[in-house]
């Protein structure tokens, strides 16, 4: 699905992506994990094409991406819900919904399926974005990448900022999309939801992956916990 080869991504002559290698297999969550500031949302910048890599390749489904545009890449089946959620404030829920939606993007995400997935958003539906809580901002975020029909879902920092109950909602929904045959690659600073919806995770310090195992091995690693993650 994704496979991201040896990539080294600068922001001027700032050398922030240190040649960071990863698979995102099909039907599978792969969680980035480091403190603030490590590149976990640079990665994502580097896949989606906002800030492209000097050097390594970036895959989708088999295609080299890593000289596309990023607009380019979107309809190559990559769907972005991005950190701070970025709705259109003063649009309404529906009329968010509609940016998503690429007529050329054949899929069986459409409106009836995410009012299924996203009940509230069909009671919120001509509210303003500015006037929907944290949590229904996150859910339209999603819905709205939903829409494009993606196979390969970026997730980043969906918890930021809500409450508990609204993470495990989230953490449901992300298992969910999972089920329904999504690929997501999720950046995550809250560990212990990261590590009770991923498959497999990686931890990033300065640029670089400094530990890789599935989540209960990591969980284990109380060095690995202690010296990157702060716990």
């Amino acid at each position: 699905m994704l496979k991201v080869i040896d990539i080294h991504t600068y922001y001027g002559e700032s050398h922030v992506l240190r040649g960071i290698s990863l698979d995102l297999d099909d039907r599978s969550i792969v969680g980035i994990l480091g403190r603030n500031g490590m590149g976990k949302t640079t990665l994502i910048r580097s896949i989606i094409g906002f800030a492209p890599p000097k050097r390594g390749q970036i895959l989708v489904n088999g295609v080299d991406v890593t000289n596309i545009s990023a607009y380019k890449r979107a309809q190559m089946n990559l769907g972005l819900v991005p950190q701070g959620r970025r709705i259109f404030p003063s649009l309404s829920v529906l009329e968010n919904l509609h940016v998503g939606v690429r007529k050329q993007a054949a899929g069986p995400w459409n409106e009836e399926r995410i009012f299924a997935l996203f009940p509230r958003l069909k009671e919120r539906l001509e509210h303003k974005g500015n006037q929907l809580s944290g949590g229904e901002q996150q859910m339209l975020a999603i819905a709205r990448a939903l829409m494009t029909n993606p196979s390969i879902l970026l997730m980043d920092e969906p918890t930021e900022g809500l409450a508990p109950i609204i993470v495990q909602d989230i953490g449901n929904i992300i298992r969910q999309l999972k089920e329904e045959g999504l690929s997501i690659l999720l950046i995550e600073q809250n560990i212990s939801f990261a590590l009770k919806v991923t498959d497999y995770v990686h931890v990033l310090s300065k640029g670089a992956i400094v530990h890789s195992s599935p989540p209960g091995e990591l969980w284990e690693r109380e060095d690995i916990k202690t010296q990157y993650l702060g716990l």
